[in-house]
């Protein structure tokens, strides 16, 4: 899992080189919102020409200022408790203006340094190790070990946390109902417009969702990303289309560049050390999947089919990524492990996680650019043609997923535990599984794995120094991994 389910919404600052190429900029045409959301104009008040308080408090007015006034905020020397006040008035008026929905209550803005968050960040991460915390983070190394992502020695808790930590550029926590601004200058803070507005939108959507009920749960990888790809999606949607009013039809307050310390994506500087990027284009899905999934549900419907897709958000990425509603079909697994070797029960579903088409998509991708792997021209993911994509998450060896169950194993051997996984994927024809199959056999054979039989490879050295048995028939393709090829029968010894 990324993390243990939404402890916060934020926007991410990504600005990172990630096929050799700059991360695209986004260039809507400039139309000022989505056709879609036309029968919803009739909603957003008028002002007058001297901009008076309303009677009330109408759609687009917020605190005193109406969503095209002027406001004298100037960043330059760092935000006012009067600057931030109105500041954040005017942007909630403009949230309003553009999501044709009412603030219930103002909006608490506080302001974090870098240094501080990722202290926070890290703090919470070694707090994973005890308990609980302990086992999930043993079982869900486990899954990105399968994604090879991060290799045997790997924390991948700790990896998300450092991720997480140099990428985030704000967050709203529906726990205390805030907005948290990370800035370079807490005494003296600037906020960038869109993460203002990106903060925003989730505070509005936890005043008529309640972004802690149940459907914004998910006990899986790819339900979370899905989930996100529709919280985070809106959010998005919206700083989008207020990129496109800005220096058109409105005057926004200008953000100063940084100075020194650390740039906007929390690379410090000079630090040739960044975030892990399999790790980072995962968290990134939802933000550049979810505006396309939202444009397309208020071009069919309007901001009420978003209202009502929030209400029941999308159960995979395979959602997101294609602009569908096709369900994941059922799998059923009953283990069959011996021999001293065990599921995590207590994990996820059951002991399993299921990863998704999105987390797929990066497994092929990461080893193509870092290990050489023939799976996906590196340079697939800045290859959009949508308006509002920022990468490209769609690939032949990820396409036609239907679903996935990994099963993390675990066997207490003396002092030490050894690990292993069963990783049972289902794929909507024989030919997409037969692709998903080549696909990964071609990771194995970056990773120097040598083959023993007909389906068992041996990984000797290195991060992911492993057996794997790889079983194909008809539309599923199951993966078993051991420290040895012994342990591959007891772990799994079925042949299905």
């Amino acid at each position: 899992m990324l993390t243990r389910h939404g402890i916060a919404v934020g926007a991410l600052a990504l600005l990172l080189v990630l096929a050799g190429c700059a991360a695209p900029m986004v260039n809507p045409d400039g139309d000022g919102g989505a056709t879609g959301a036309a029968s919803d104009a009739a909603d957003i008040a008028t002002p007058d020409e001297n901009f008076s308080d309303p009677s009330g408090d109408p759609l687009g007015w917020e605190d005193g200022y109406w969503y095209n006034e002027s406001i004298d905020v100037d960043q330059s020397d760092g935000l006012s408790d009067a600057e931030m006040r109105t500041y954040v008035a005017r942007s909630m008026a403009r949230v309003e203006y553009l999501r044709h929905k009412e603030f219930k209550e103002r909006v608490s803005v506080d302001v974090l340094s870098r240094e501080e968050y990722q202290e926070q960040t890290r703090s919470r991460s070694q707090n994973a190790s005890s308990g609980d915390q302990a086992e999930f983070s043993e079982w869900n190394n486990q899954v990105w070990e399968a994604l090879f992502v991060t290799g045997e020695s790997g924390d991948s808790q700790e990896a998300i946390s450092e991720t997480q930590g140099s990428s985030v550029a704000g967050f709203y926590a529906p726990t205390n109902d805030a907005i948290t601004i990370i800035t370079p200058s807490p005494d003296s803070p600037t906020i960038d417009n869109v993460t203002l507005v990106h903060e925003l939108v989730h505070a509005l959507q936890d005043q008529h969702y309640d972004l802690t009920s149940d459907q914004f749960r998910a006990q899986t990888q790819d339900a979370e990303l899905a989930i996100d790809g529709a919280v985070e999606g809106d959010a998005k949607y919206v700083e989008l289309r207020y990129v496109d009013m800005c220096g058109v039809e409105w005057d926004c307050v200008q953000t100063p560049p940084a100075t020194g310390g650390s740039d906007q994506s929390g690379q410090s500087a000079g630090n040739g050390n960044g975030p892990n990027l399999g790790i980072l284009l995962t968290i990134f899905q939802p933000y550049s999947d979810g505006p396309v999934y939202v444009h397309d549900k208020v071009e069919a419907g309007g901001w009420q089919a978003v209202d009502e897709m929030l209400q029941d958000p999308p159960e995979s990425t395979e959602q997101t990524i294609h602009l569908t509603d096709e369900k994941p079909v059922p799998i059923e697994y009953r283990s069959r492990a011996t021999n001293g070797w065990s599921t995590f029960p207590e994990q996820g579903q059951r002991g399993s996680d299921t990863v998704g088409e999105a987390s797929m998509y990066v497994m092929f991708w990461y080893q193509a650019r870092t290990a050489g792997a023939d799976t996906i021209r590196p340079q697939n993911v800045i290859e959009t043609d949508e308006r509002y994509d920022t990468y490209n998450y769609n690939a032949a060896p990820s396409n036609g997923w239907a679903n996935d169950r990994l099963f993390p194993y675990q066997k207490e051997s003396g002092d030490e535990t050894e690990y292993g996984y069963v990783w049972v994927t289902e794929w909507d024809t024989k030919g997409d599984a037969r692709e998903f199959r080549d696909a990964y056999t071609k990771i194995l054979r970056a990773q120097d794995a040598t083959k023993q039989s007909e389906n068992v490879w041996v990984v000797e050295d290195g991060e992911f120094a492993d057996a794997f048995r790889v079983q194909h028939e008809g539309t599923r393709v199951v993966i078993t991994n051991g420290p040895s090829v012994e342990d591959l029968s007891d772990i799994r010894p079925s042949s299905n």
